[in-house]
C-alpha cells in the first residue's frame, strides 16, 4: 500500500512544475466493486473512540450500504429496524496527495436529517489528532437547509463552528449532477460549486495552528445522518436516500 502513496508523490513531483494541469488520479467507479487498493471502509457508529464520530450522529457505518455499477458510485442511507445505516470510504494510507486540483461529480440526496460530504483529513491524523491535522471540507450539503452548499476548513486556530467556511446558495442543487471542488496550494485553498468559485482561503501568517495544510491529504466519502452539523430532528419518512458519485479527479496545479 505505501507503494500507490510513493508513485502518487512522485507523479505530483514531476508534473508540479507544469503550466498545464495534468490528471494524477482518477476514481471513474468502474467495475462492480470498490477497489479496496484505493479504498478503505470504516464501520460501526465510531465507539468506543469518538462514538457518534466526533458529531453526534446516528448512523451506523456498514460495506453494504452501496452499489457501483455503471459507472457510478450509490451510497444509500436507510432505516431499518430503528436503525439508521450508511456507507462511509477513504484513501487513508492508500491515496494520499499535497496540493493540487481535487473534484468530484455528484448528484445530492435530499431530507431533514441527511448529511452528505467529500472532504480530506491530513495524513498525519493519528500521530496529531484532530483538529491538528487539518480537515478541508469540499462538500457538505444538510438537508435541512436546501438549496445551500457549505465549504470549510478546520485547524488548530479554528474548528468545530470554524470560522473559516462559506454558505452557498445554489437553488435546484438537489436537481442533477452538480461539480464541486477545490484548488489547493502551498499558498491558499480555492473552492469551486460547478466551476464558480465560493470561498478562498488564503492567511498571511501561516502557522502551524492557521494552516496545517502543507503535508498530504486522503480522501473521504460519506453520508452521516443527524448530528451536530446535520440536526438531531430527523425526517424518517425520507429514507432511503442515495448520494451518487460520477466520479473523482485529482490534477496537479
Amino acid at each position: 500500500m505505501k507503494k500507490i502513496v510513493s508513485i502518487g508523490l512522485v507523479l505530483f513531483g514531476l508534473i508540479s512544475c507544469n503550466k498545464n494541469p495534468q490528471l494524477i488520479w482518477e476514481e471513474n467507479f468502474d467495475g462492480t466493486t470498490l477497489n479496496e487498493d484505493v479504498w478503505n471502509f470504516e464501520h460501526g457508529n465510531g465507539c468506543p473512540e469518538i462514538c457518534g464520530w466526533g458529531n453526534n450522529e446516528l448512523q451506523f457505518y456498514t460495506e453494504t450500504n452501496h452499489t457501483v455499477k455503471d459507472g457510478l458510485l450509490t451510497i444509500t442511507a436507510k432505516l431499518e429496524d430503528s436503525v439508521y445505516t450508511s456507507t462511509r470510504i477513504t484513501t487513508a494510507g492508500k491515496f494520499e496527495f499535497q496540493y493540487g486540483k481535487i473534484e468530484v461529480r455528484a448528484k445530492l440526496p435530499v431530507g431533514k436529517g441527511i448529511w452528505p460530504a467529500f472532504w480530506m483529513l491530513g495524513s498525519n491524523i493519528k500521530e496529531v489528532g484532530w483538529p491538528k491535522s487539518g480537515e478541508i471540507d469540499i462538500l457538505e450539503y444538510v438537508g435541512k437547509e436546501p438549496g445551500m452548499v457549505f465549504t470549510s476548513l478546520h485547524t488548530q486556530d479554528s474548528h468545530g463552528n470554524t470560522i473559516n467556511t462559506k454558505k452557498t446558495e445554489f437553488k435546484n442543487i438537489e436537481e442533477g449532477f452538480h461539480l464541486y471542488a477545490a484548488n489547493w496550494t502551498k499558498d491558499k485553498i480555492e473552492f469551486f460549486v460547478d466551476n464558480q468559485l465560493v470561498y478562498t482561503f488564503a492567511p498571511e501568517n501561516k502557522t502551524e495552528a492557521v494552516w496545517p495544510f502543507n503535508q498530504p491529504f486522503y480522501v473521504i466519502v460519506n453520508m452521516a445522518i443527524g448530528g451536530n452539523f446535520g440536526g438531531q430532528e430527523v425526517d424518517n419518512a425520507i429514507f432511503p436516500q442515495e448520494f451518487v458519485l460520477d466520479y473523482i479527479k485529482v490534477y496537479s496545479n
